[in-house]
């Protein structure tokens, strides 16, 4: 069995798709087509399709139309290991979107994401209460994350 998100766009799918797989270290556009037969969504070759991978994830994307736009009930959250990794998906993801607290944004697509360290998860389970406390409140106060503060936080 698999299982591959699909992602609906009104228009502009194919420049995002390859946005994406280009940011993504280990992601592909695996296929594009056309449908070709009349749609609900429009006339034969009009609708358009593509899969792709990103990072370890299998994806489907469509351009057909206005249905619903996307919201925060779907996002991609990609784990960083440095704040460079952070540094530069953040710049580029950003770029004509808008950025939200917590290491979340908004892409010029609509598409939301989630630009996380791997570390944080690390920080805010840590045993000692009071110590993911810190961590917790810090992350809080961020809009994209710093590594080196949530480490901070977690000295005290």
């Amino acid at each position: 069995m698999k299982v591959t998100q699909n992602l609906w766009f009104e228009k502009d799918m194919e420049e995002a798709v390859r946005f994406y797989t280009s940011l993504i270290p280990g992601s592909s556009v695996d296929w594009m087509s056309a449908v070709p037969a009349d749609t609900p969504s429009g006339p034969a070759g009009s609708v358009r399709l593509a899969g792709f991978t990103l990072g370890d994830q299998r994806y489907m994307a469509i351009e057909a139309g206005p249905l619903d736009p996307f919201n925060h009930s779907f996002s991609i959250i990609v784990g960083c290991d440095s704040q460079e990794e952070i540094d530069r998906l953040w710049e580029a993801l950003s770029e004509g979107g808008q950025v939200e607290q917590c290491g979340w944004l908004r892409d010029r697509f609509g598409l939301s994401w989630q630009i996380t360290p791997t570390r944080l998860g690390e920080l805010m389970s840590d045993p000692d209460p009071a110590k993911a406390k810190r961590v917790t409140e810090a992350m809080l106060k961020m809009v994209k994350f710093d590594i080196a503060g949530l480490e901070a936080a977690a000295r005290g």
